[in-house]
């Protein structure tokens, strides 16, 4: 059977009796059984509140955690669905409980707390689908993967190249959890907006070669790269006028990283690279360079590297997603503070190590049908011409904030007469201790009212003492990044043209030269524009 009534009823029910009307004209007014009104009235809990055992948190706690939502919100760094996990389970384990929180415990979190509401924003680029067909794709399997000579190259000698790039301070653009009274919410972006561009090559058995960085500057500076070189190891580092590849980097990359990195175990054996017709892959000297080395190179359509290129559609979407993550929980750690280019590569290599797995690459180059070939693959993509102009119907949805509301408990002339208040400090719970004693009472709800209250402190102090540590591990991390370091050009091998972790150590360790160069940091901004933090150039 289904209630007529809501616990807004039986509130007013309740205050109806305690000023003088009787339980039955309460009862009848109201719309409620009069058996639960009498119940209600001598203190038994509501549905949900007898279900706030079963909670991973106690009611008192996800009241902490939902004024803390709001609070993010009004500073301008509204939370993720994962960040609001993360401090939850910090307060579990404070709590003693080691035990995850499940998957849908936070849409559940959100039905209990109608205040809040999930928003997205989110940015809609169409110009992506719009230079891929069936036509272009079945014409381009035809003639190109047909070639006996291609059709010969081994699956360990294919690989796929492709470049991004990424604006070092913007992170989540996504979900985020504020006030069910805004429909949008501006969120604040730390730090810099300078673009580095990452080149990054993927085989097609799920290896991937040591990525190229290339910064926006005159030099690699030393100063750019954290104090922690391990997980940097083998990586290359360049710098250009616009922070873009050009037909120099390409042909060093070729040389310095792509051919050593890749050669067959037979130097007989041909390699394939596959790769977008950006201008600085079709020079003369990066395709003679290929002919000298058995390299083929096969150019894809224009405008159709999200469908057919295996690092956009394996690799890139999930490294965009953790490399929000990351950047998402560095900013909340952080706030305004500038992200820069030492924590963007601490973020991005964290990323790169999730997100580059042999599964994601396989899966890349499978969803692509360029290993297997399969042509049926990428002609069943949605992101096709023929899929692009289809639109999905908007859903709406409203959250009553009369329905699901957690209501204080009411005391009324039949409850008990002893009201217990919640313990703040070691003292209150020994009056209250001895005030029950004095009372001499064996009364099992009097016994049951003063448990819950002792339980609510601590649930309170587990809460302030989570928030404390997160603002602990957040200054801790203002402070690393305010210590001044100098600048110093990074010395580079006059036989390489790329700087690698081994000269970027040298100059860290030697006196080194000090440069005047364009800081590393710059204010802080509030950003209003919606675009994903990875962006794929084609």
């Amino acid at each position: 059977m289904v209630r007529l009534y809501t616990e807004d009823d039986i509130s007013a029910a309740i205050k109806d009796v305690a000023g003088g009307k009787s339980i039955h004209k309460a009862a009848l007014y109201w719309g409620i059984p009069r058996s639960t009104l009498i119940s209600r009235l001598h203190g038994r809990q509501s549905r949900r509140e007898s279900k706030s055992t079963y909670q991973k948190l106690s009611p008192v706690q996800e009241k902490h955690l939902a004024d803390w939502i709001l609070a993010q919100e009004a500073l301008g760094v509204a939370p993720t669905h994962t960040q609001i996990k993360e401090l939850a389970q910090r307060v579990l384990a404070l709590h003693g409980n080691p035990m995850p929180l499940g998957k849908n415990w936070i849409e559940s979190f959100l039905r209990r707390h109608p205040a809040l509401r999930t928003k997205r924003q989110r940015r809609i680029d169409s110009q992506r689908i719009n230079g891929a067909s069936t036509e272009v794709i079945k014409s381009w399997f035809s003639t190109k993967l047909r070639i006996p000579q291609i059709q010969a190259i081994k699956p360990e000698n294919r690989h796929n190249m492709d470049e991004h790039g990424i604006l070092e301070g913007q992170g989540g653009n996504g979900l985020v959890v504020g006030s069910s009274e805004l429909r949008s919410i501006q969120q604040k972006q730390p730090g810099s907006r300078r673009w580095t561009t990452i080149l990054e090559c993927v085989s097609a058995l799920g290896r991937a070669i040591p990525p190229l960085v290339i910064y926006k500057g005159k030099s690699v500076q030393e100063q750019w790269f954290p104090q922690e070189l391990g997980e940097l190891r083998g990586w290359k580092f360049d710098a250009s006028n616009k922070g873009w590849t050009n037909d120099e980097i390409a042909v060093k990359w070729l040389e310095d990283v792509f051919i050593p990195e890749t050669a067959p175990n037979d130097p007989k054996d041909a390699r394939l690279l596959i790769l977008d017709g950006h201008g600085s892959h079709t020079t003369d000297d990066f395709m003679s360079l290929c002919y000298q080395n058995n390299i083929y190179l096969l150019f894809l359509p224009p405008h159709s590297s999200h469908v057919l290129q295996p690092l956009d559609v394996g690799v890139f979407a999930p490294m965009k997603a953790y490399y929000r993550k990351e950047i998402g929980f560095l900013t909340l750690l952080t706030d305004s503070a500038p992200i820069g280019k030492r924590n963007f590569l601490i973020c991005y290599a964290r990323a790169r190590k999730k997100a580059l797995s042999a599964q994601n690459i396989k899966g890349g180059w499978r969803g692509s049908g360029l290993w297997p070939v399969c042509v049926a693959k990428p002609l069943t993509s949605p992101l096709l011409l023929e899929n692009s102009n289809r639109k999905r119907p908007e859903e709406t949805t409203q959250v009553s904030a009369s329905q699901d509301k957690a209501l204080t408990p009411i005391q009324t002339p039949l409850a008990n007469s002893v009201l217990w208040s919640t313990p703040k400090r070691c003292i209150d719970l020994e009056r209250q201790i001895r005030h029950f004693h004095q009372l001499g009472q064996s009364d099992p709800t009097t016994q049951r009212q003063l448990f819950r209250k002792i339980q609510k402190g601590y649930h309170e102090k587990d809460s302030l003492l989570a928030n404390a540590e997160l603002q602990i591990q957040s200054l801790k991390e203002k402070l690393k990044l305010a210590r001044p370091r100098k600048k110093r050009k990074v010395q580079i091998s006059p036989n390489s043209r790329f700087a690698s972790i081994e000269s970027i150590q040298c100059t860290r360790e030697g006196p080194g030269q000090v440069e005047i160069e364009e800081s590393d940091s710059e204010i802080s901004t509030v950003s209003t524009i919606e675009s994903d933090c990875i962006i794929v150039q084609n």
